[in-house]
């Protein structure tokens, strides 16, 4: 896997600036923009997979087909989701619960340090996993285009197992890309955020199809 042209492979496409700039510019629509942004990432993902990263998908094409898979995505995020925000729904009504039962401030500030700390170790503990397994979660998807195959756990924790160092590195590069994007991209207001995010998530396709790829050779 090649973690550095993660980063270089977008400008390998002569017309790279305008296609990133005509997604950066849709991604800033208002909700369609940004189920928009994540059908591209999904297509460009999908051509990961495929082996032909080069040129990138035209951001203007098949818009409506990108749309919906883009919202698609977003559900499959959303359902993967739920659990944490169960917990923290959760952690709410224990906390207001816990404010009407405890009178001695002392005990209640020691309880809810307590509970409030395990209710945030379980968040994050789910958290992570997730967040190693999505890039076979979105590649699954992306290649085949079903939205069923998206929760085919058996399959996508098999991958993952056989791939653990490698999905670790995955995880840890496209969070500290994440991170550093969101950082620019708030330095340079909305507009720059967008495409700070863009490119995040085209590294991030990068990673994510080669990993899947590279697992998909193992376990075949």
């Amino acid at each position: 896997m090649n973690i550095g042209r993660s980063f270089t492979y977008i400008t390998e496409d002569q017309d790279w600036i305008k296609k990133v700039l005509i997604a950066g510019l849709i991604s800033l629509i208002p909700v369609v923009g940004q189920f928009y942004i994540m059908g591209y990432v999904l297509e460009v993902l999908r051509n990961v997979i495929a082996g032909r990263e080069i040129p990138l998908p035209d951001a203007t094409a098949d818009f409506g087909d990108k749309l919906v898979k883009g919202l698609l995505l977003a559900a499959i995020t959303f359902i993967y989701g739920l659990p944490i925000m169960l917990i923290s729904g959760c952690s709410g009504i224990g906390n207001s619960i816990l404010a009407n039962s405890v009178q001695d401030s002392d005990t209640f500030s020691i309880i809810m340090t307590v509970f409030g700390g395990c209710f945030g170790l379980i968040a994050l503990v789910y958290g992570t996993a997730v967040g190693l397994l999505t890039p076979f979660i979105w590649s699954i998807f992306a290649e085949t285009g079903q939205f069923g195959d998206a929760f085919k756990l058996n399959r996508i924790w098999a991958m993952f197992r056989s791939n653990i160092g490698q999905a670790i590195i995955v995880f840890l590069v496209s969070s500290l890309v994440g991170f550093v994007a969101g950082a620019v991209g708030f330095v340079l207001c909305i507009i720059g955020l967008a495409f700070t995010t863009l490119y995040a998530q085209l590294v991030a396709a990068f990673l994510y199809g080669s990993l899947y790829r590279q697992a998909k050779s193992v376990t075949q």
